[in-house]
């Protein structure tokens, strides 16, 4: 990665609310989600290369062109002409395949950095953002926002809250999200449970029911997801629920530190387990070089 790469910070997403509509005419699920960007984060250091190339640190993921970020950025050279290679350094610390967009928060990331450097503007991104994935659009914005249509209809809601963190237990197992939404039509299309208002934190309860319905078709699809639900409402005393098509279970918490006690007390067998606060910011460029940072507002 070159000296002069730019580094950019990729926040987590979180479902704090999924409903889910039936198949539209282009076989896509509308939703409406109430969406909030935590400060669990990717880091992706970009900068202008002879050639293509993306470097993972430790993981799992793919490198290549089916990455998120690689579709991301052809879907930019596709919209803007410009050909442009990139050198990407990725490091990851959101969980993949997690229902947390670790995914589309590292995609969002790219199209910022791109647009960073090659003066792309906000609008050009933003749209392509929304061939990519449905939360990619959501990931440039970030915050605290209601999510609708196929991810392109984003509503900001202001000011975010700030008065509870989350802990993040991940089950051992994965759910993909295209198997969830199938199994959510074969089950005719059920609607999640909702948690009462008195168990949601302040700042939340004024945004009616707050429900997850790919839950049922996530349980039914890996029937263990009830289990470890059932295990860390016995533990954390509280209603637990899913992030997007899962497996990411979580509980509000008055504060960070409460959040990061519960989280110690999630199954050790967990692939992840961390307490995480909501921030107001997407991807954003985090640092540069002193040399380019003269002149360049934040």
């Amino acid at each position: 990665m070159d000296a002069e790469a730019l580094q950019f910070e990729a926040p987590a997403k979180v479902n704090l609310s999924l409903r889910v509509k039936g198949l539209d005419a282009s076989r896509m699920h509308p939703l409406l989600s109430l969406v909030q960007s935590f400060d669990r984060c990717d880091r992706l250091n970009a900068a202008l290369a002879d050639e293509d190339e993306l470097e993972i640190g430790a993981g799992e993921l793919s490198p290549g062109r089916d990455n998120l970020i690689w579709r991301a950025i052809d879907g930019l050279r596709a919209e803007t002409g410009n050909q442009r290679p990139f050198s990407f350094s990725l490091d990851k610390q959101i969980p993949i395949a997690a229902g947390l967009a670790g995914g589309s928060a590292d995609a969002a990331a790219a199209l910022v950095a791109a647009a960073t450097l090659l003066d792309v503007s906000r609008s050009t991104i933003m749209e392509v953002a929304v061939g990519v994935g449905a939360d990619v659009p959501f990931c440039i914005q970030g915050g605290f926002a209601w999510m609708e249509g196929h991810g392109d209809r984003l509503t900001a809601i202001r000011p975010a809250p700030t008065d509870y963190a989350i802990a993040v237990v991940v089950p051992p197992f994965a759910l993909e999200t295209a198997a969830v939404y199938r199994r959510w039509d074969e089950l005719g299309e059920p609607s999640g449970g909702a948690v009462e208002a008195r168990h949601l934190p302040p700042s939340l309860r004024q945004f009616g029911l707050i429900a997850n319905d790919l839950y049922p078709a996530a349980l039914d699809l890996r029937s263990e997801l009830g289990d470890w639900q059932a295990e860390l409402v016995d533990r954390w005393e509280r209603p637990v629920m899913l992030s997007g098509s899962g497996p990411s279970l979580f509980a509000y918490f008055e504060d960070r530190v409460d959040a990061a006690e519960a989280a110690g007390l999630g199954p050790a067998e967990a692939r992840a387990r961390f307490a995480t606060s909501p921030v107001p910011f997407g991807a954003r460029l985090i640092a540069e070089p002193d040399s380019q940072a003269v002149g360049r507002s934040h």
